[in-house]
């Protein structure tokens, strides 16, 4: 049995609207929903939620533009790339290849910072000479 209050509320469209008893204004609505309907409603959204983020992964899965790695270093160049020649290097060279250093293409670091965001597990890269 439903309270001419909330009719009233929810159809304010429908003409004509009865009047409620002693002129009241619906404050507040009280919905009593059961266990098992609430258990049932849960149960559905969270298959509904479950079925649309696998139906999102399975659509989007290789479409579109992929991430970039270069976010800012020489944007203008149609090609990065720097060369160095052996002889130059000293005992030791440590290079950048996440693209987030602030010295590239030497690493300062910054791939530390990067991995803890991504969950990557980017390094740089390290060349010496042997020591003979």
């Amino acid at each position: 049995m439903s309270h001419p209050c909330i009719e009233v509320f929810f159809d304010p469209y429908l003409a004509p609207a009865p009047r409620c008893p002693n002129d009241c204004v619906p404050t507040s609505v009280h919905l009593s929903v059961s266990k098992p309907e609430l258990v049932a409603a849960i149960g559905v959204t969270a298959g509904a939620t479950a079925a649309g983020i696998l139906l999102f992964q399975y659509f989007t899965k290789g479409s579109g533009i992929k991430p970039k790695v270069n976010l800012d270093l020489q944007k203008d160049d149609p090609k990065v790339v720097h060369a160095f020649d052996m002889e130059d290097l000293g005992d030791k060279a440590v290079y950048c290849r996440c693209w987030r250093s602030k010295k590239f293409p030497y690493c300062d670091g910054a791939h530390a910072k990067h991995n803890e965001e991504t969950g990557d597990n980017v390094g740089p890269l390290i060349m010496k000479r042997k020591e003979a």
